[in-house]
Parts: C-alpha cells; sequence; structure tokens
C-alpha cells in the first residue's frame, strides 16, 4: 500500500480531545450493541447424546488426505460396527461446535461473529521428576522454539511441570512474556531413586531383581557378597531386594504424582473448546514396577484425553541415546556382560509409557533423535485439521463404566494411516455426584463469585469480555484499570422487593502477582433500572464496570466475575498485564488504548473532529463500517541536549494470521504542544472498510534515536 494511502487512513487529532478519552477509563459506561439470540435448546441435547472422536488419515508420504466422506469411514466399539451419527473435518481456525451443528442442519444462532480465526491450544508438561540436567536444557530449548517461533497470533499455551514449582504462572495465554517467565521458573531438581550402596543398581534393575530375574538376581547376589566378605548368599539376596524394593517404592511414587498431575491437566481440559495438544517432556519411565498402579494411571489419562479432546505428544528429551550408564555412579564389575546382556531392554522400558500415552489418545512418540524442536511444526500442521465422528453410545442400562475399544478405518484403503485415539471410559470412573441444585442456589453470592474468580478456566454462562490497560497521566500517576464488558442480551431484569424493575449484576475482581499473591481487590453492584418488564426487553446495551487500580511494577494477573442476580448466571474472564517500571528511566509504553467511532459520527461537520465522542471497547471489537482510534503513552523519551525535546519515531502494523495486512513507515512523532516530554502521546485512526472479518493483532513500535531504544506494544481486535 502507497504512503498516501496510508496517510488516509491514519488521521492524527488533536492531543485535547485524547486526554479526554484516556479519562473515560475510569467510568461505568454502556455501548449499544446487536442483540444476540440464545442458543436453541436442542442444540444442547445433541451434545449429551453423542460420542465423538477425532481421526487423522495419512498417506505414505504422511500428508494428510482431505475430502474423505462419512461412508468412507468404518467405525468399530469393542469389534462390532457403529453408525456415524454425525460426521466432519475440521480445520483449525474453525468452531467445532458450529460445524458439527450445521452437519446436522442445526443452527447455532448469533449476530455476535464467533471469530474466524480460533487458534490452537497447545500443552507443554514438564516431567520433571525423571529430567536430568541434560534433559531439562532439552525440554527448555523446545519450549522456547515453539514460543518464539511456531506459536501464531491466535494460539494459547501453559507450561506446567509434574512437580509444580512453575506455580501460578503455569496457566494457559496467549501471551508470550507470561510463558517465558513461566519457562524461567523451571529449574533442575534432582529426583534420583539410585542409593549409594555397591553395587549400584538402577531402577529398572529393580524391576528385574521384583520380577526375580535369575540373571540379575545372580550378579547383584554375588557381588554384593563379593563386597561384603561373611554374608551368606540369603543374606545377600535378602539385601539385595530390599534395596529393589525400596527404590521402586520411591520410584512408584514419582510416577504416581507426575501421571496425577497429566490426568488432572488433561481432564481440566474438557472444559476448553476443540481439540488440545500436549506435549510431554520427559526422560521416560518405567510403568513395569508391581509396586505401584502406574499402568492404571497410564489408563486413565488415556480414558480422560478421550473425554477432553486431548492429543498427546510424548517427546523424550534424552534424544539419541547410546547408553543408559548413569556415569555420575561407579561402574559395576560385569566382566563377562552377564549384566549388561540381561538389561538391554531397558530404553524401551522407559519409553513404553510415554508411547502408549502418544499412541493411544491419536498421538505420536517423537523418540531418538537430539532436534526435538523440528518434531513441533510437524505436530501442530497434522493436529489442525482432522475429521470428527460421532456415534450414539450404547443405552444406560448397558453402560459398565469399563473402558472401550475404538477402532477406525478406511473402507478399500489399507495404504492409508488411520490415526485414532484408542477407547474411551463409557461411564467417567471418578465422576462426581451432582451436587443439589437448591444447596447450590443458596450458596452466598460472594462463595459463587469466588468459586468462580478460583477456577481453572474462565465460566462462559454469562459471557465477559475483559480489557486490561495500563497509563500514567500526570493527574493520577500510574494505573491500570481493569474493564468487564457483559452483553446486554443476557442481562435479565425481574422485579425486586421495592417493586422496582431492575437488573443487577454484582462484579468481584481480584489481581494476582506472578506469584500468586493478592495483590488488589475489587467488588461493585451495577444495577439497572427499567420503567416496566416491556420496556425491559427493549434493553440491549452492552454494560461495562471498569476499575483503575494503582499497583507496583511487575507481571499481574486480573480474574473477574460477574454473576446476573436474576438469571443466577455467572460468568469470569482472566487476563495479563505487565506494570513497567518508569523510575528507571528507561523506554516504556503505555497499553494501547483502543475505542471506535461510525461513520455517521464522521459526517457531523458542525462537532470538531477531537471533541467527537469516541465509545472505548474493553471487548476491542469494532464494527466493519467503523474507525478504530488508538492512543499510546511514550514514557521517558531522551531528550535532546540542543531543544531538550525527543526523537522518537513510530510504526504501526495490523497482523492477521501472522502475516502484515497493514505497515506502515516510520513516522517521527510530534510533540509540538505537549506539556509534559516524560509522556509523550500518539494517536491514530484506522478506517476497518477495507479489512475483513476476523481476528487481527494491532502492534505499534516505538523507537527512541538518542538513546538507540525501542519499545513494542499489541493487543488483539476483532472485526465484525
Amino acid at each position: 500500500m502507497r504512503l498516501s494511502q496510508l496517510q488516509k487512513k491514519f488521521l492524527r487529532p488533536r492531543l485535547i480531545g485524547w486526554l479526554g478519552f484516556v479519562c473515560l477509563l475510569n467510568s461505568v459506561h454502556a455501548q449499544q450493541t446487536e442483540p444476540t439470540p440464545r442458543q436453541k435448546e436442542d442444540v444442547v441435547r445433541v451434545f449429551t447424546e453423542l460420542v465423538q472422536t477425532d481421526v487423522m488419515v495419512f498417506d505414505k508420504q504422511g500428508r494428510f488426505v482431505k475430502d474423505l466422506k462419512r461412508e468412507d469411514f468404518e467405525l468399530r466399539i469393542d469389534g462390532h460396527v457403529r453408525p456415524i451419527q454425525s460426521f466432519d473435518q475440521i480445520t483449525a481456525g474453525t468452531s467445532e461446535e458450529t460445524q458439527l451443528a450445521a452437519a446436522r442442519s442445526e443452527t447455532i444462532g448469533s449476530q455476535r461473529p464467533v471469530p474466524l480465526d480460533r487458534g490452537r491450544i497447545v500443552f507443554f508438561y514438564v516431567d520433571d521428576f525423571h529430567l536430568d540436567l541434560s534433559g531439562l536444557t532439552t525440554a527448555r530449548k523446545v519450549i522456547t522454539t515453539f514460543i518464539d517461533k511456531e506459536m501464531g497470533q491466535n494460539d494459547q499455551a501453559a507450561i506446567s511441570s509434574a512437580t509444580g514449582q512453575i506455580g501460578f504462572l503455569q496457566q494457559l495465554t496467549d501471551d508470550r512474556s507470561v510463558l517465558h517467565a513461566a519457562l524461567a521458573k523451571l529449574n533442575y531438581r534432582n529426583y534420583s531413586v539410585r542409593d549409594s550402596d555397591r553395587p549400584s543398581m538402577s531402577e529398572y534393575q529393580a524391576v528385574l531383581i521384583d520380577r526375580e530375574d535369575i540373571f540379575v538376581m545372580d550378579y547383584f547376589i554375588n557381588e554384593t557378597m563379593r563386597l561384603n566378605p561373611g554374608l551368606t548368599r540369603d543374606m545377600a539376596a535378602s539385601i539385595v531386594r530390599g534395596r529393589a524394593h525400596q527404590m521402586l517404592d520411591q520410584a512408584g511414587a514419582f510416577n504416581n504424582n507426575m501421571l496425577l498431575g497429566l490426568e488432572r491437566l488433561v481432564r481440566q481440559a474438557k472444559d476448553l473448546p476443540g481439540r488440545k495438544v500436549v506435549f510431554l517432556l520427559s526422560n521416560g519411565f518405567l510403568i513395569e514396577n508391581n509396586r505401584s498402579d502406574s499402568r492404571t494411571k497410564v489408563r486413565d489419562v488415556i480414558g480422560a484425553a478421550a473425554r477432553s479432546g486431548v492429543v498427546i505428544y510424548s517427546l523424550d528429551t534424552r534424544g539419541l541415546v547410546a547408553s543408559l550408564e548413569d556415569i555420575s555412579a561407579e561402574p559395576n564389575f560385569d566382566p563377562s556382560g552377564q549384566l549388561q546382556n540381561a538389561t538391554h531392554g531397558e530404553l524401551i522400558a522407559t519409553q513404553d509409557g510415554m508411547h502408549s500415552l502418544a499412541v493411544d489418545t491419536g498421538g505420536r512418540a517423537i523418540f531418538n533423535t537430539n532436534d526435538l524442536s523440528k518434531g513441533l511444526a510437524p505436530a501442530m500442521k497434522e493436529t489442525s485439521t482432522y475429521y470428527l465422528l460421532a456415534w450414539k453410545p450404547e443405552s444406560d442400562v448397558d453402560k459398565s463404566g469399563r473402558f472401550r475399544k475404538i477402532e477406525v478405518g478406511v473402507v478399500g484403503r489399507p495404504d492409508l494411516t488411520v490415526r485414532v485415539r484408542r477407547g474411551f471410559f463409557d461411564v467417567d470412573p471418578t465422576a462426581k455426584p451432582t451436587p443439589d441444585n437448591t444447596a447450590e442456589a443458596n450458596k452466598p453470592v460472594s462463595k459463587k463469585l469466588s468459586e468462580s474468580i478460583l477456577a481453572a478456566y474462565p465460566k462462559t454462562e454469562l459471557p465477559l469480555t475483559l480489557g486490561l490497560n495500563f497509563y500514567d497521566l500526570p493527574e493520577k500517576g500510574p494505573t491500570v484499570s481493569a474493564s468487564v464488558e457483559v452483553p446486554g442480551e443476557f442481562i435479565i431484569f425481574g422485579p425486586q422487593s421495592d417493586g422496582k424493575i431492575q437488573a443487577v449484576l454484582d462484579v468481584a475482581g481480584v489481581f494476582f502477582n506472578d506469584r500468586g499473591e493478592n495483590a488488589l481487590t475489587f467488588g461493585e453492584r451495577i444495577v439497572t433500572t427499567a420503567p416496566s418488564m416491556d420496556a425491559s426487553k427493549d434493553f440491549h446495551r452492552d454494560i461495562t464496570y471498569t476499575y483503575p487500580g494503582k499497583l507496583g511494577p511487575g507481571l499481574y494477573q486480573v480474574r473477574v466475575a460477574v454473576r446476573d442476580n436474576t438469571s443466577g448466571r455467572v460468568g469470569s474472564a482472566q487476563g495479563w498485564i505487565n506494570v513497567p517500571n518508569l523510575t528507571d528511566k528507561k523506554l516504556a509504553l503505555s497499553s494501547l488504548i483502543l475505542g471506535q467511532y461510525t461513520p455517521s459520527q464522521l459526517a457531523d461537520a458542525s462537532t470538531p473532529a477531537a471533541e467527537r465522542q469516541t465509545y472505548l471497547s474493553a471487548s476491542h471489537r469494532f464494527r466493519r463500517e467503523s474507525n478504530l482510534r488508538l492512543l499510546l503513552f511514550t514514557y521517558n523519551g531522551t531528550l535532546a541536549p540542543t531543544d531538550q525535546k525527543p526523537d522518537l519515531a513510530v510504526q504501526v502494523q495490523v497482523i492477521r494470521d501472522d502475516q502484515p495486512v497493514l505497515t506502515t513507515s516510520l513516522r517521527k512523532v510530534s510533540v509540538d504542544g505537549v506539556p509534559d516530554l516524560s509522556r509523550v502521546p500518539y494517536a491514530a485512526d484506522i478506517s476497518l472498510k477495507d479489512m475483513q472479518p476476523g481476528r487481527y493483532v494491532l502492534q505499534v513500535s516505538v523507537i527512541d534515536r538518542l538513546a538507540k531504544q525501542s519499545a513494542t506494544q499489541q493487543t488483539h481486535f476483532d472485526i465484525y
């Protein structure tokens, strides 16, 4: 696009209008939007009556086979052919729910657009119970590669560890800075189960001893007697078995804790839309331990993955392995090779559990390679497109709560590779009884809001959007504002005890620091009154509540919950914000503060451009026929010794699907008329009429030419 065209799109209004624009952040305001019809009840019933599984089909070259039809597939449950009730091909960037409803000739109606650019949900589960220092370094490298190179603009990711050492930061986010902060908390911890006795015994050797493997038992008994003269054979055998049992008890506890954490992560992902990918990074673990229930735990994870729509990819962080000998331990005296021959299967045994978790959930095991990062891109690509098959489960009287085997094939195409999860529990083995509705309804409002705030993922009964902004104004100082927007069509009016017709919303929020500590809380009751019930039916305005808070520098997560008093619906939302340290005098930026104004406002020639009303947007959703208005403050720009003015340049980019659709050239930021040069505002308008509906990233970069420093700020916005 030519520069002259860009100049028509970016119009810098007078600063006085923008300062008034920012001050609106500290007030509650409402914004008119179109109403959304409520979802039909029969759509919900369809979902509860069908069981789904995702299927990937590849040719001999490893390419996904597209355009297969329902009749091309054969589905078997426990060996019995079952009719496929629903079928569709799903691609990342679409809504499973919308595609399924369309396949069933159902409608999920909404005048609010479903984002066309839905991203992928990715979890990294680091098995730090079994990682050595080299394995941890490899895991860090893999995750860093994903964050910096593979993560798309609409993707969300989380980094979790089996020991929980990442703490509060092991949460799903699209913020790369949060992911890097989480990764920085991942440190090496020694959980070796080896003892200091001689001869040295590995965990795998302990497993063989527990099985009474004659060759391994003979070796350790003979060596124990040789190193401890005077011991009888029975005494030596007792010592060997005792060492093995103690080692296996400890190893079993580590395995169980690791698998329980993985199962918990997989089960919680059930509340998230679409398919989820989990990368398991480990040095391997043994499930053939008779002194633990590791095999059962692996089966539990596989069953939970089937219910949650999770695919697991197992990455062996040991890479290309030549030997599993522990170089830190004194080598055993084995001139005949008796011990070495008996333990040659150790590598495969330690990979067995990882292999099952991957293959049985429809993923892959990536073993015996020193560049695991190369496995990320193919894994993300092959999980982005898949077929979704649904069938009716057996009647309730036939359910036994057992694990049922799934088999899917392509009729007449033995040359194709079909990757599908291996099975599911027809009844959730860990399902808890549904709480009594009366008891749930009688919970105090504060408790319901607190539970929603502390939930792993946002509650969506009452859809919310949360906007977070940091800015520093002379009269207010550093401020973080949290703006929560409630859609008007979900707000229910009802008669109150005083006879008034009102909609009542209870709002609660918490600012947490990066350690999960409560830094700031707020709460408010918002009451909207209508003259009558009939008049309330015409109320479709969104309601936005904004809370301005004072916080020190650092990374914060804001969690907000809202309850509609009439319907009892509760919704919640989460977001991260980084508060810069302005006292260190380094170049820093405020958040990108966004608003919109429509052609009708532009046509009002009687109103000066800077004074026309701009509607702030917490949701960052804008009509295609409107103009997006942005405001950014630059702090701590270096002043030139000659004129005591900063030399700042700015570049604006609009990005969709990781590709720039609009890029301006570097422009000098004018400081004429700016009273405080430590806070330099930059404002621009963007016409949205030439952009397609969907999700975009707005990125603004500022360069301090005098200090040779730069800073970048970005945010998402949607066009409909």
